[in-house]
């Protein structure tokens, strides 16, 4: 019978320093809201993050915001939201719970990432852990720092492999005042493509784009109210069609509901995968979702597809079919022994750049054939 994997709570960074130190096949975890991602395997072990929590420091004026990797997401969004400002990227599963070291890790962005870009380009300093037990600073507190090799920007995305997070700072916006957002039925999921094509040829702000198949545009906008008549009417007029503003209280829910994946509730053995995508490869792609059917929405511009189903068996479907068209993958949710899919680009890149923070293999690898060492 396999061991259980051991379970630690650090209390601090010279605490995880000493469990590195003392052992290893570690997968750190913050809130387990993406537990694809965080469930440990046979012979591995959870360095669970929930104790290292808290708001370090917050310089409104300064537009950055630094805090412990086991803090939620929420409490630093309710801190920014006193002064007026907010994280765009729009950090998927907050209201689940997740924390601000799983959001730099998992390297997920939600519907907000549209306009201003993903986590990546948030992110201004880490302080981490490497494989050696040393603690790592990379980048600075302030917008303008660019000294140094860009450690911040390779720990967004690497699920743990190149080091334990401690402290993230991030850069933050001001809030816009207002959204509206426009929902139009384009009847099919070739007319909404080109519906985005136009979008994205026309230099109009946009706070979101969904795409629900088969033809389903939701177009948010933000700002100002009393600019929302002319912008939303050259929305209409560029669409050709006139659509349906969202009401009050339905329009800030939807987006909520698109970050919290609401639409994808699933029981059981559910799944939830996520895959970055081209507009030449989204209508071969959805066909094979549909065919299997398959729950899906696509995000930021169409940019971005959100997979969800009831069986874990079907993961290798997707797995195939994102191989097949040179895309990469991730599993957030459901039973898999290897949360990576697709083509796995850049993973030599990585793997030289692990080797160099993690030479005894302290940490899970990125290849999976590639195993720690006993």
């Amino acid at each position: 019978m396999a061991a259980e994997p051991k379970i630690f709570f650090p209390a601090n960074a010279d605490e995880v320093a000493l469990l590195v130190k003392e052992n290893r096949n570690l997968l750190s975890r913050g809130a387990n809201t993406k537990p694809a991602l965080s469930t440990a395997g046979e012979g591995e072990n959870i360095v669970d993050l929930s104790k290292i929590s808290g708001i370090l420091e917050y310089d409104p004026q300064e537009f950055t915001i630094s805090a412990l990797a086991g803090t939620p997401v929420r409490e630093i969004e309710a801190a920014l939201a006193e002064h007026g400002q907010y994280l765009p990227f729009d950090p998927p599963l907050t209201a689940a719970g997740a924390t601000w070291g799983g959001a730099l890790a998992s390297g997920l962005s939600g519907p907000g990432r549209r306009r201003f870009g993903g986590i990546r380009d948030f992110v201004l300093g880490v302080r981490f852990i490497d494989g050696r037990g040393d603690l790592i600073l990379g980048g600075g507190k302030v917008v303008k720092n660019a000294a140094g090799f860009d450690f911040p920007k390779l720990m967004a995305g690497s699920l743990g492999r190149l080091g334990i997070l401690i402290e993230i700072t991030f850069k933050v916006f001001p809030r816009p005042n207002s959204f509206a957002t426009l929902d139009i039925d384009c009847g099919s999921l070739a007319s909404a493509l080109e519906g985005i094509k136009k979008l994205n040829s026309h230099s109009i702000d946009l706070e979101g784009l969904e795409l629900e198949p088969p033809g389903r545009l939701l177009v948010r906008i933000g700002g100002f109210t009393d600019s929302f008549p002319e912008r939303i009417g050259r929305l209409r007029k560029l669409l050709g069609q006139e659509g349906r503003l969202l009401e009050v209280d339905e329009e800030p829910q939807y987006w909520q509901n698109a970050r919290e994946f609401s639409w994808a509730a699933s029981e059981g053995d559910g799944f939830l995968v996520k895959a970055p995508m081209t507009l030449a490869n989204l209508e071969r792609f959805d066909a094979a979702m549909g065919e299997m059917e398959l729950s899906r929405r696509y995000s930021s511009g169409a940019c971005m597809g959100w997979i969800a189903g009831r069986d874990s068996g079907q993961i290798s479907e997707i797995n195939s079919l994102l191989k097949e068209l040179d895309l990469p993958g991730v599993v957030l949710r459901g039973n898999t022994d290897y949360p990576l899919l697709g083509a796995l680009k850049g993973q030599g890149f990585l793997q030289r750049i692990k080797e160099a923070l993690d030479p005894e293999n302290r940490f899970l690898p990125y290849n999976k054939t590639t195993s720690a060492s006993p």
